[in-house]
């Protein structure tokens, strides 16, 4: 009995040994922001989401066990024009009363030549649809903010073609490609 209390015991310190350099992160929405700009026949039009959330489990060590979910709420959507805004809610665009979330959830991590950068690989949905899309992530630092939280920063950039998710309004003066620019400051756990 003595062997298997002792046995079970360093099983339990090991699985937590294994663990214990996977940090969670809560993303912290005041100090963060969901950028995009999108052609609008001859110039580009910016706009950003205000109201998101995501965790980010993150292993500096062994970036392959690090993993990001997050939602962003269509209906937070600002352009800095209220009437475009309110299109954007409509059928042709987002959809909103009937898909008010747009997720993601990594399915893979992978580090780049630089230690701080990585290639995230997740399921992207709107609109009911998914699809895999490829995130280019900077961890940009991890380090002590005030009343002594951790935190950590990073910066993604990636392009979509919206019309894969079946986002097809104002085409052709609006554009197809997205360039997306999120910039989180995420409080360690």
């Amino acid at each position: 009995m003595k062997t298997l209390i002792i046995t079970t015991l360093a099983c339990a310190i090991g699985l937590l040994a294994a663990n214990a350099e996977v940090e969670t992160y809560k993303i912290d929405p005041v100090h963060s922001s969901v950028n995009f700009e999108i052609r609008h026949f001859v110039s580009k039009t910016k706009g950003s989401f205000n109201q998101f959330e995501g965790t980010i489990l993150f292993d500096a060590k062994d970036p392959s066990k690090s993993s990001v979910v997050a939602t962003i709420q269509v209906p937070s959507v600002d352009t800095a024009n209220d009437k475009r805004d309110a299109h954007l809610q409509e059928d042709d665009f987002f959809n909103a009363a009937k898909f008010p979330a747009i997720t993601f959830k990594s399915t893979k991590w992978v580090a780049g030549d630089d230690d701080n950068e990585f290639e995230v690989t997740g399921q992207l949905t709107m609109l009911d649809v998914t699809k895999e899309v490829t995130l280019d992530v900077e961890l940009l630092g991890i380090g002590p903010g005030m009343k002594g939280a951790q935190l950590s920063g990073w910066e993604i950039e990636t392009e979509l073609d919206r019309t894969e998710w079946g986002i097809n309004g104002g085409k052709p003066a609006v554009g197809a490609d997205v360039n997306i620019t999120i910039n989180i400051e995420a409080i360690k756990q």
